[in-house]
Formats: C-alpha cells, structure tokens, sequence
C-alpha cells in the first residue's frame, strides 16, 4: 500500500471514530483508536519502506549480474572469433599448398620451367571449341571449366571462339620452336616463339584462339573474337599475355592465359597486362586461383 493510500485510509478511520465518539462514545476511546490507527499506519509504512528497500537491492543485485553476463558473452563472441580466424587461416594454408605455385609465375623469359614439369591434372577440350576437330588439345583440369562458360557466353552473344593451340609440353616446344626457327631464321623465331621451358602454354592454363572462318593469328585484333576477349575474357578469369608495346615478344591478340577471375579483374579495373605486376604482387593472389 502506497503511503497516499495510507494518509486516505487514516483519515477515513478518524472520521469513523469521530462519528462513533459523537454518537455517545467517550473521550478515551475515541484516543485510544486513533493510536492504534497511527501504530497500524507506522507499521505499514515501515514495511512498504523495507519492500522497497529489498526492490532495489534485487534491481540493483540484477543489474550488476547482467553486467556480468554480458561481459561474458562479450569474451565468448571474442574467441568465437579467434576460433574463425584460426580455421580461415588454416584453410587458406591448405589451399595454398595445393596450388601450383607455378601457375602465377612470370615466365617469357624470366623463369624457367623445367622438361619434367607438367600440370598435376590434364583434360582434353571438347572438340566442339577447336579450330582442328582432328587433333586432341588438353588444358590444366582446374581451368576446364572457366574456359568452357566463357565459350559458351561468347557464343550467345554470336561470337565463334574456336581453341587453335593449348597445352605443350617441353619437348613439344621445343620441336615447335627448331621448326620456327628453319623456317623463319632464329632471331624471328624469337620474336614470337618461346624458348622451351618459357612457354606459358606448359602451365597448361593458356589458349591460343581463333574465330571460325578465320585463318589462325592472321589479323586476329580485327575481329569480333578479339573485341569480345577484351570487353569479357577478365570475368571468366583470362588475361591476354602479350599486349602491343611488351618487351616479351611480338604482340599476340591471340594468345590468353588464365590467371583466375581475381587478379584478372583487378587488372582489367586498373588497366594493367600481367607482366606489368611484380611477382611478388602476383602471389598473392595464388590461394584464390580457383574460386
């Protein structure tokens, strides 16, 4: 009962008294009723002071123990997210050392790939993308597919990508490259051939292209094909290697390699060629080659 409440129900009593004392009853009544009253108000009120008292005790008592467990939950979220951390840390190093590490590697002349390396996973083409249905060209497992739903956009879009040249070995390249070389004299050869070990083709991970109907190489940046590579081979993770101006070889519309939709969009949205970049710009980019 609140103290209001009290202050109404005493006077309420003291007026019953009053009627009672007028009505006949004596003087010593009449006082002894109102001290009862006033011990059973002071009663109440103590009580009513003392349930307070044990309120804000317990509130406060509440308040302090949410603190507590609020705090708590503060340092749970907290290592929950060391824990995250920790497994995406993990897992990137898993991934990591089961990329090639080859596959980011600037090579055209500055690093050497040796006669035993190969891709760790080969697969062919379908003959349906190739410019020679009679031959079998293979490319890196991994990039099958990038290669396969770049094809098939271009080919909505009314463009006829075909696949002239893919994979090569070192022993190929080779044999590629002393045919350049009797053909054409081995300074011009050089110009637009790489040495074997040089080539980006044994990566596995880059294409020569060509459109159907038109001669391999011969005028290849004036067709829908190139345009088209430009405008959209970066979303499908492919880079031309050889640009006009590059102190590689001889510019090579043709000739893309897959970097991975990562990096290749990166360098498209700042403008630059892959060859641009030092390596140790590109390795970073390693761990996501395939996402």
């Amino acid at each position: 009962m609140s103290l209001k409440n009290n202050e109404i129900w005493f006077w309420f009593c003291l007026m019953l008294v009053l009627v009672g004392a007028a009505s006949g009853g004596g003087f010593f009544w009449f006082w002894q009723e109102v001290q009862t009253i006033r011990l059973s108000l002071a009663s109440s009120t103590a009580a009513l002071k003392t349930k307070n008292e044990e309120i804000i005790k317990l509130t406060t008592e509440a308040s302090e123990l949410a603190a507590v467990l609020n705090k708590e939950k503060n340092k749970n979220n907290e290592f929950e997210e060391q824990i995250n951390e920790i497994n995406d840390t993990v897992g990137t190093l898993e991934k990591w050392s089961k990329t090639d590490p080859e596959l980011l590697q600037k090579y055209s002349k500055i690093f050497f790939l040796n006669e035993n390396y190969s891709p760790a996973e080969l697969k062919d083409i379908d003959s349906e993308y190739l410019y020679d249905k009679t031959k079998t060209l293979q490319i890196h497992a991994e990039v099958e597919s990038f290669l396969v739903d770049m094809l098939q956009e271009a080919s909505e879009d009314g463009v006829d990508l075909q696949v002239v040249s893919a994979f090569r070995s070192f022993g190929y390249q080779s044999q590629l490259k002393n045919s350049y070389a009797v053909v054409y004299g081995a300074g011009t050869a050089n110009q637009f051939s790489a040495d074997q070990g040089y080539s980006e083709h044994q990566l596995g991970t880059t294409l020569d292209f060509t459109i159907l109907g038109k001669v391999p190489f011969v005028g290849f940046d004036t067709t829908e094909g190139f345009k088209w590579l430009q405008a959209n081979a970066y979303k499908f993770g492919f880079v031309l290697s050889y640009p006009k101006g590059n102190v590689y070889y001889q510019y090579e519309p043709w000739h893309w390699r897959f970097v991975g939709e990562n990096l290749a969009r990166d360098l498209n949205r700042s403008g630059k060629f892959f060859y641009d970049l030092d390596q140790r710009a590109l390795d970073p980019y390693l761990v996501k080659l395939f996402d």
